[in-house]
């Protein structure tokens, strides 16, 4: 239901942008989001955005992530701009949020390793 794309490594201070490309019955209807983790440590909702365009950061990414959504492609992008090392995890594409607190979601994609150095 949802495919991720755009991990990797990159040097912290550099740039890598995320892609996760769903249905159009998904991208039109849900809220959707991206959430991190990684081994041994809880699960980290990074950022989301609901489908009237409002977003939410987490604190540990504000000012240097952007999420957004491409209509005609169905697609939703995290461009992760000026990364750190803390920020290497695997990043997971979810949509249609149940709650939040705990973080609950109808769909999620496979993951994409996200490597900083």
């Amino acid at each position: 239901q949802l495919v991720e794309s755009g991990g990797g490594s990159v040097r912290a201070g550099g740039s890598l942008r995320l892609s996760c490309t769903t249905s159009r019955y998904i991208f039109s209807s849900c809220g959707m989001g991206w959430y991190r983790q990684v081994p041994g440590r809880e699960r980290e909702l990074v950022s989301s955005i609901t489908n009237s365009g409002t977003t939410r950061y987490a604190d540990s990414v504000k000012g240097r992530f952007t999420i957004s959504q491409d209509n005609a492609k169905n697609t939703l992008y995290l461009q992760m701009d000026s990364p750190k090392r803390e920020d290497t995890a695997v990043y997971y594409c979810v949509a249609c949020f149940v709650s939040f607190i705990p973080l609950v979601f109808r769909y999620r994609g496979q993951g994409t390793q996200v490597t900083v150095s």
